[in-house]
């Protein structure tokens, strides 16, 4: 049994949102990735698409998540199935922000719908 203590998560900052590693290959060892999106209000990501299933779980706020051309509305508690290769946005409700517990895969590679690849999310691995 491996545990790993809340202050050795690992943090990563983008424009749109924060990451915190809470388990992964390099940190803990797990053969899968977890960690904690805390996106302010109004946040946005820009569209692209994982190479890799992930599963969302909204712990507070919500989000409108566009997949596939449709959005779906998440609120607190809700989960989402994003599909490997499938196009996506995530946007953080105006009112609340969103914090969230993403599982996957790890080493999953981005590409932004312009095509530009973006390579392996570093909060994964």
């Amino acid at each position: 049994m491996i545990v790993i203590r809340a202050h050795e998560s690992r943090a990563t900052r983008t424009p749109n949102a924060s990451m915190f590693t809470l388990a992964s290959p390099t940190l803990g060892g797990a053969t899968l990735a977890m960690w904690r999106v805390e996106m302010p209000a109004s946040a946005a990501g820009p569209l692209h698409t994982i190479d890799v299933e992930q599963i969302w779980t909204v712990e507070r706020g919500g989000a409108t998540v566009r997949l596939g051309g449709a959005d779906h509305t998440l609120c607190e508690g809700d989960t989402i199935i994003l599909p490997a290769g499938q196009l996506r946005g995530i946007r953080a409700h105006e009112e609340t922000g969103l914090v969230a517990l993403v599982a996957a895969h790890p080493g999953g590679q981005a590409t932004l719908a312009s095509g530009e690849e973006r390579g392996v999310v570093p909060w994964s691995v």
